[in-house]
């Protein structure tokens, strides 16, 4: 396994962006080729090629260098977060870790989970979190194909999300099999609902407390399900200049303006390669996190229609891109964002 890349410190000087963003200028030959790049994203040819985007942001060394949004929206447009709220769970459950809370080793203690003949009941966080602890769960985007989210999100289960994904049964034994499922983070997220007891808007006062109010992100709305569990997998809709708030927290360790606010070794574990099938697509992952979309040594918060957030150690970079992209448009979208990140290495 190769070496994780150091996380940069913030620069000397530089402000934490809790309140507003300290800004900066690309070099010359760096802003041709960005400006480049983001107008053939938005002309109406990228538009056909990779799918709409919405919302461009670019912070390099704690400030922000680089903004762009489509016609009608601006920096205080929010945006869905589709499956980037997962690293925001993640996040959560680091915080819970440093709490003392909650041991990510040993098993979950789901409660449909609970009887002693129970195979389920060996599943820990931490194999929901590296999406490895066998549970069937059919994450497709299509409803004619079976698909087990779209039946959580807004069918059978949408009532309690964390309930239905707790119902499903193995598919693999525990920790042999990669299988990327929404329905876990659901169940880690309940989880830490009850490991605080707090449900419903006691959660959500929870997450703006110890993330978002550190942070200065005003304008998370996450939303919760009638059970009162964060829909952690799916939706929690931010500002494009909050998610690389959100970024530059893992950026930078975990730290924010001198408090730690994730234990230390968190990030490392997010950004660390778990076991993956040889024909696994979308590329290798960590928890919570995806891995490599911006290089070698970067990580990645990942939404269902392009939405993204990239953080890139080796440029103190982190990349937010929002959109409206179709499934077919996937690799093409990837590919423009790995380019578009590489164009800064020169």
């Amino acid at each position: 396994m190769s070496a994780l890349l150091p996380l940069p410190p913030q620069p000397a000087g530089v402000a934490w962006p809790t309140q507003a963003w300290p800004t900066g200028a690309l070099p010359v030959q760096d802003q041709r080729r960005v400006d480049d790049a983001l107008d053939h994203a938005f002309s109406r040819d990228g538009i056909a090629e990779i799918g709409e985007t919405h919302a461009v942001v670019v912070v390099q060394g704690g400030r922000l260098m680089v903004e762009r949004y489509a016609e009608g929206m601006g920096p205080q447009s929010t945006h869905a977060s589709w499956s980037k709220a997962k690293s925001i769970t993640h996040a959560l459950t680091g915080m819970l870790v440093g709490d003392g809370l909650i041991d990510i080793h040993k098993p979950a203690a789901v409660p449909e989970w609970s009887a002693s003949s129970d195979p389920r009941g060996a599943i820990t966080l931490d194999q929901l979190l590296r999406m490895s602890s066998g549970l069937k769960f059919n994450e497709v985007y299509l409803p004619d194909q079976g698909s087990d989210v779209i039946e959580m999100l807004f069918g059978a289960g949408k009532a309690d999300v964390a309930a239905f994904a707790a119902s499903l049964p193995l598919a693999h034994e525990l920790d042999t099999h990669f299988a990327y499922s929404s329905g876990t983070t659901n169940i880690v997220s309940r989880r830490l609902a009850e490991t605080i007891g707090a449900r419903g808007a006691a959660f959500e006062a929870f997450m703006r407390a110890r993330l978002f109010d550190p942070l200065g992100m005003k304008s998370p709305l996450p939303k919760l399900d009638e059970a009162g569990t964060f829909i952690g997998s799916s939706f929690c809709y931010a500002t494009a200049q909050d998610f690389a708030r959100f970024g530059l927290l893992y950026l930078r360790d975990g730290v924010w303006d001198g408090r730690r606010l994730l234990p230390e070794g968190w990030v490392d574990y997010a950004r660390t390669a778990t076991f993956q099938q040889a024909d696994t697509p979308d590329g290798p992952y960590g928890a919570h996190w995806w891995l490599g979309l911006g290089g070698p040594g970067s990580f990645s918060a990942n939404g269902f229609e392009g939405q993204f957030t990239v953080v890139v150690p080796d440029l103190d970079m982190v990349v937010v891109r929002h959109g409206r992209s179709p499934l077919e448009a996937k690799d093409r979208l990837a590919a423009w964002m790995g380019d578009f990140i590489a164009g800064f290495r020169g």
